[in-house]
């Protein structure tokens, strides 16, 4: 990387979107999918491997890939993600090379917001330094948890401490638009210390918090070894305790929930780029098993690396398959990812979509639920109440 002080990539980043309130996106994203990891968690059913002397190749695929789809969308991005894997195991001057050939590629607005997903483990104050002065604007770091036992558990490579000398690294590098992601529902975890966990989270002030569930992934490691019954997993009423708790939790100290597993302060803090998967807003993922979507049609790209590479160097798009959404498809993803948000069903919008007879079919069981406290339908809008957003996947059911 050269040594003097980069530009943030667009002039207008340090102005945010005028159009950044939760749901009010059109313009397509951009996501990079970077497949390496130095050692897989134990949980992640996600495609990465750790032969990192592929990293060269990958890149130069990755060019290739946004070459010949140039032309596949026409709007400007305004999101850039980059996940994995892990991308913090890319050195500087790779980052470097991959935000390149984004800019000589695509189109990007002027507020076009940059994300990175970083391991703890791989952060230093130069490395932090470095990539703000590239133009990555959000950093999302994969602390999971402050407790030594669950971080163990989760097969997870840094230390507590670690994490906490890379959030003030983060801070005194320039960021600030931090995120960092948790995990809940680990067996054993009790639910005081996971509070505490979310306190000591706070005291750092991110603009953003993600807090999953643990799940079980058939094929991995971890899902294997609880079929042997290696370990017991929480019962489904004490996940729903850890769920309300935490929800409760992080408003309190002045968090918006705005979807199931997501909090930031304020709107204007909200992930932009992952609103786009929840509102059907069409995005292009690049990289070994990244997904796309635009219009009706989902596609998505090989999960090896190899034959990722190879494809491309023959000229050909590393497809695994792609699929035409139907009618009653899109209607009943809408309806399953509205009910994942804080902002709910927009009900005059939904029916210009997808048809008015769908709510008037379902009329007497939301009337139900409504009863029941899991959702509220007011003001032409149907949106999921805290207890509606702890059984969501069960709501989407209806």
């Amino acid at each position: 990387m050269r040594a003097e002080t980069r530009q943030d990539p667009n002039p207008e980043t340090s102005v945010r979107n005028p159009q950044s309130e939760i749901g009010n996106h059109s313009l397509p994203g951009l996501y990079l999918h970077i497949p390496f990891c130095l050692s897989k968690c134990p949980y992640c059913s996600f495609y990465s491997q750790t032969d990192l002397s592929l990293i060269p190749g990958f890149i130069e695929a990755l060019g290739r890939e946004m070459e010949m789809l140039r032309p596949t969308f026409s709007s400007p991005f305004d999101t850039v993600y980059i996940g994995g894997g892990t991308p913090s195991v890319l050195r500087p001057f790779q980052i470097e090379e991959i935000l390149r050939k984004i800019r000589k590629h695509f189109r990007l607005a002027p507020w076009a917001e940059f994300t990175l997903e970083a391991n703890p483990g791989d952060l230093d104050f130069p490395f932090l330094r470095a990539l703000r002065e590239l133009g990555i604007h959000r950093l999302n770091l994969g602390v999971q948890s402050f407790a030594p036992d669950v971080l163990s558990f989760l097969g997870r490579r840094h230390t507590a401490e670690k994490a906490l000398q890379a959030i003030e690294a983060s801070r005194k590098a320039g960021f600030d638009h931090l995120g960092l992601d948790f995990i809940y529902g680990v067996p054993g975890q009790a639910l005081g210390p996971w509070l505490d966990t979310l306190r000591r989270a706070i005291t750092f002030s991110p603009e953003h918090l993600s807090c999953y569930q643990l799940t079980l992934e058939e094929g991995t490691p971890m899902g294997e070894a609880h079929r042997r019954g290696a370990f017991a997993f929480p019962e489904e009423e004490e996940l729903r305790e850890f769920f309300l708790a935490t929800s409760e939790s992080l408003e309190e100290a002045g968090f918006i929930h705005y979807e199931v597993s997501n909090f930031s302060r304020g709107l204007s803090h909200a992930s932009r780029h992952n609103q786009k998967y929840w509102d059907h807003t069409p995005y292009l993922g690049l990289g070994p098993s990244a997904h796309s979507f635009s219009g009706s049609v989902r596609w998505w790209n090989t999960p090896s690396i190899m034959a990722y590479m190879n494809a491309l160097r023959s000229g050909t798009l590393p497809l695994d398959s792609r699929e035409t959404l139907t009618t009653d498809q899109l209607r009943a993803e809408a309806f399953f990812l509205g009910l994942r948000t804080a902002r709910g069903i927009n009900l005059n919008d939904f029916s210009a979509k997808h048809g008015e007879n769908f709510f008037r079919e379902k009329e007497s069981v939301l009337r139900k639920i409504e009863e029941e406290g899991l959702i509220v339908i007011r003001k032409g809008y149907l949106r999921p109440t805290r207890a509606g957003l702890a059984v969501a996947d069960r709501l989407a059911q209806i």
